[in-house]
């Protein structure tokens, strides 16, 4: 996830095993290179306009690593990073994206999320305001569905199956959300280090 970016994007799945079921139906501990960079960032932020769809994007970046998240027997999602560059050395712009090998429910998307803030010891106040949003972003996921994460400097944006579900521009919350998988404090280092390329374990 953990847990698991409209992925856990969010790592979001400690809980899920019992989602099968349902196939019918001012301190944070970001990654210390993008915790740099927002040290440095003014507080006049640059609006773009989100790309539509992913493919075009998509095109552009080259993925830096990938890893599966499973909870024992049971494989929750795959996840990938990319950027420009195909390295995560201080990245203004990166692409998260986590494709679901279960079915989970939006309701249960955003609790894990929220679980994983937590482990990372940010507090409420610093992301209570976003879970209303990220309810109106994030459908139920079906098992094969992609939830995407694009980061571009100031701006965040969630894509549901490669369409642009919905943006929020304030140049806190991409990384807040992204520290989830990408914090050196996430509660899966194995699956981080696979992700911005430091382990060549599959």
């Amino acid at each position: 996830m953990h847990k698991g970016l409209i992925v856990s994007l969010a790592l979001i799945a400690q809980a899920l095993l019992p989602l099968e079921s349902d196939a019918k139906s001012t301190q944070t501990n970001v990654p210390l290179q993008i915790e740099s960079q927002n040290k440095t960032t003014n507080t006049t932020h640059t609006k773009s306009t989100p790309p539509q769809l992913l493919n075009e994007l998509r095109a552009s970046l080259t993925e830096v690593g990938s890893a599966r998240f499973s909870v024992l027997f049971w494989d929750v999602y795959d996840s990938s990073l990319l950027t420009p560059t195909g390295t995560f050395d201080n990245p203004s712009k990166y692409l998260l994206e986590i494709t679901y090998l279960r079915n989970i429910k939006s309701a249960d998307l955003i609790e894990r999320t929220e679980e994983q803030w937590q482990h990372l010891g940010i507090e409420a106040i610093q992301y209570q305001n976003y879970l209303p949003q990220l309810k109106a972003f994030w459908p139920d996921i079906r098992k094969g569905d992609r939830l995407s994460l694009w980061v571009d400097s100031n701006n965040a944006s969630f894509y549901f199956n490669n369409e642009l579900s919905g943006s929020i521009d304030d140049g806190v919350f991409g990384n807040l959300f992204a520290s989830i998988w990408l914090s050196p404090d996430t509660s899966e280092p194995k699956l981080r280090k696979k992700l911005i390329g430091q382990s060549n374990e599959k």
